[in-house]
């Protein structure tokens, strides 16, 4: 069983990573050109925030902090939104949308990784499992939204 501080660590990645696609989603409305993916997209970005706003309080209440609003460097998963980023120079909705769900697979991953380490913290559990489960969504939004921007 993971000790206080390694529980602490983890959900800070999380934070990193739901900063991270907030930020790619507000970045990504500025290129996309589909009014109805801006909408998403701009949804999407928002409820990141409430999800890094409810790992923060959970933190907090697990006497750790995290004060960091703008995402982390973590491997896999900045890469994929540098990729989102480099697909914006295209100004393709189909390119964005590609990009964006190889991010949110990334997020989904380190999930389901950091979920198997905690089926036996319920407090955890439960809080992880619905921002995860909203992720999932998200990523089949995505899917669909990017087979109808096909070019």
């Amino acid at each position: 069983m993971k000790n206080q501080n390694e529980i602490i660590n983890d959900l800070k990645v999380l934070v990193n990573i739901l900063n991270d696609g907030k930020e790619g989603y507000k970045d990504a409305v500025e290129h996309v050109k589909s009014k109805d993916l801006k909408e998403t997209f701009l949804a999407f970005s928002a409820e990141r925030a409430i999800y890094a706003e409810e790992l923060k309080a959970h933190i907090l209440q697990h006497g750790g902090s995290s004060d960091n609003d703008e995402g982390g460097v973590l491997g896999a998963l900045h890469r994929s939104w540098l990729a989102i980023k480099e697909a914006f120079s295209s100004n393709e909705d189909g390119a964005i949308l590609s990009a964006i769900e190889t991010g949110e697979e990334a997020a989904l991953e380190k999930y389901d990784t950091i979920l198997k380490d905690y089926e036996g913290h319920a407090d955890h559990y439960a809080l992880l499992k619905k921002q995860r489960d909203g992720i999932k969504g998200h990523l089949n939004k995505i899917k669909s939204l990017e087979l109808a921007h096909q070019d």
